[in-house]
Formats: C-alpha cells, sequence, structure tokens
C-alpha cells in the first residue's frame, strides 16, 4: 500500500542518474530536497524546470521537487538519504556532516563504486563514518542506464540490504509506470557485482577498441560472470542467483550498451588514448577506473583468479599496453 503522507527524500548529486532518480521518485507520492553543489545549476532548475547538464529533457516537478545547495538543509527533515555522486567525491560531498545529521534516517547509495582511499563499499563507509545501523542501509542495483528512465523505457531495479524490511520499502517507493522494483537481501554481493560489471565493462570498450569483434566479447563476458561468482563467493559467500538481473542483467547493460561510460573510457584507451586524454574527453566518470585498483588491493588477501580485472589495472596503474593484455588474456578464457 503506496503511504499516505509524502515521503521526504534528501538527493545528494547533480548528475545524470541523481536526476533519473528524481524522475522516478517523482512519480510517487514523495517531497524531494535535491543538494546541487552548483548555485548556478541550482537556479536554473527552479526556473527553467530541468537539468541543463545533464539529461536535459527531463521535466523537474518542482512543486514535489525543491533544490538547494546548502547539504544540512536538504538533509534536514529527510526519511532516506539517496547519495547519488561518484565514490571518489563521497567524502568531499558530506563535509561538515557528523553522524547525528544521520540519525533515524535510512541511507540508499546509489552508487557503483567504491571509495578509493579506503577500498570500502559505499555502504560499509557510510555506516563506518556516520554511525547509520545496516538496518537502515540499502544500495540500488540493476541494469537501468539514466538515458532510458529519461525516456520511460521499461526497467528494471533491485533494492539490496543486509535484511528485508528497508529494501523492501525503498523498492515500493521507487516502483513507477516505467520502473519495477524488486528487493533482495544480498547487500554486498549486489555492491561487489556492480563495483566489478564496470571494470568489465572497461575490458569491453578496450578490446573494441583495438578492433576485436562480437565473439571474443561474448566469451569475454561470460568469462567475467565467472570472475565475479569467485570473487563474490570468497568475500561474502552465501547461496545466491547470479542469473538474477541485479548481477547479470547489469553486467549485460553496461558491457554492451553504449549508454555505458565505463564501455566508453574503456573504447577511448584501446584507440590509443592516454588515461588524461580518455577522462578530459569524457563529461562524466567511469567508476570502473577508480575500482579496479581497489578491487585489485582487496584481492591481494584473497587471492582469488581475477584475469580480466588484473589486465585492466595492468594497463590503467603499470602503463602495460592494451595491445599485449588482450592478448594475453585470449589464452586464459574459454
Amino acid at each position: 500500500m503506496k503511504p499516505s503522507t509524502p515521503v521526504r527524500f534528501a538527493m545528494i548529486g547533480g548528475g545524470s542518474w541523481a536526476t533519473a532518480l528524481i524522475k522516478i521518485l517523482s512519480e510517487g507520492n514523495v517531497s524531494i530536497r535535491w543538494w546541487l553543489r552548483s548555485q548556478a545549476d541550482a537556479e536554473h532548475i527552479k526556473r527553467f524546470h530541468h537539468n541543463k547538464s545533464y539529461l536535459s529533457d527531463v521535466q523537474i516537478n518542482t512543486r514535489k521537487v525543491k533544490v538547494c545547495t546548502k547539504i544540512r538543509e536538504a538533509i534536514r527533515d529527510a526519511d532516506y538519504v539517496i547519495l547519488a555522486v561518484p565514490a571518489a567525491f563521497i567524502a568531499d560531498a558530506l563535509k561538515g556532516l557528523k553522524a547525528d545529521h544521520f540519525e533515524g534516517k535510512g541511507v540508499i547509495s546509489a552508487i557503483k563504486g567504491m571509495i578509493p582511499t579506503s577500498n570500502q563499499l559505499v555502504t560499509d563507509w557510510i555506516s563506518d563514518v556516520y554511525d547509520v545501523p545496516s538496518g537502515k542501509i540499502c544500495c540500488i542495483a540493476g541494469p537501468c542506464h539514466a538515458e532510458e528512465v529519461a525516456l520511460e523505457k521499461q526497467s528494471y531495479l533491485t533494492i539490496a540490504s543486509a535484511g528485508t524490511h528497508c529494501a523492501e520499502e525503498v523498492a515500493q517507493l521507487l516502483t513507477c509506470r516505467f520502473v519495477q522494483a524488486s528487493p533482495l537481501n544480498d547487500l554486498y554481493g549486489v555492491e561487489y557485482s556492480a563495483v566489478m560489471k564496470n571494470i568489465i565493462a572497461l575490458a569491453c570498450g578496450i578490446t573494441h577498441g583495438l578492433g576485436y569483434g562480437d565473439n571474443f566479447q561474448a566469451v569475454l563476458v561470460s568469462n567475467a560472470m565467472q570472475e565475479i561468482r569467485r570473487f563474490v563467493d570468497a568475500t561474502y559467500p552465501m547461496q545466491r542467483d547470479l542469473s538474477r538481473s541485479a548481477y547479470l542483467g547489469d553486467l549485460l547493460v553496461t558491457s554492451y550498451s553504449p549508454f555505458s561510460r565505463n564501455r566508453t573510457f574503456g573504447n577511448l584507451i584501446g584507440r590509443g588514448y592516454t588515461i588524461q586524454s580518455a577522462q578530459m574527453e569524457m563529461n562524466m566518470i567511469a567508476e570502473g577506473y577508480y575500482a579496479v585498483r581497489s578491487i585489485h588491493a582487496i584481492n591481494e588477501e584473497y587471492n582469488v583468479s581475477l584475469p580480466i580485472t588484473e589486465a585492466v589495472y595492468r594497463i590503467l596503474y603499470e602503463g602495460a599496453s592494451p595491445a599485449s593484455e588482450m592478448a594475453d588474456l585470449k589464452g586464459k578464457l574459454s
């Protein structure tokens, strides 16, 4: 049953995914305070009812959505705080907030990345830094590109949490005319899968940039699914069905879609761009760039076989030749 009084959200972040989530939530009985770093962007949305920088065709319902540039004001009365900024910049975005600012609030991570300074999942970092109970934390996953949400194409989300109540409530709030959301009690498996699929998408982009075809990419993705399984089973063993859309579906869409920023970044690297020039070419952050270093560091403890991840790591952080690394990877796939 839908709540009779509006559920209060705070949205932290002004990019395409934040804008898409604003559109989804606005379909329901909610009120949203949307925190934006830029005063100019906030004023533009107030005046013209769209985000000029991302998904500019999405009309913002300003009866339900109030933009602000003071983060304490944004989260003050929120029932839920949604984090939708790149993982590398979340600490800076929340700078000045303390644990008591999050007291009694649910926190929803819409970030498919890792905290690079501590190699932590975003939900673990939120729990550690702001003392948010595990029962009040969940994450949004699934094959759902912001660009298709903007076009109201049918999409599916999975809301994962350590328990069930938080995920069930948030899934209900994110279900609308064109989005179906469902709960799942595998927070860590879903989060790690979401992180690793970005690394795989980088590999897919690199091979595409090098001229490899569809046959090779299909083998690469199928081997990647095995790689993800080995890693999540080693780090957080439990019974899980990796054929579900939160795992396999997200991997597929990120690996193949032209909307995938990680695939796009990898494609530039495969075509010969330097890291710096590829980053300058894009207007958005490729989470896989930071995540591969974190997964590499974590795997030093678990020593899981991750040939695709390690190839991407060597290309991005050790200056290895993309052509040589992918030629070597060919013999490790089956």
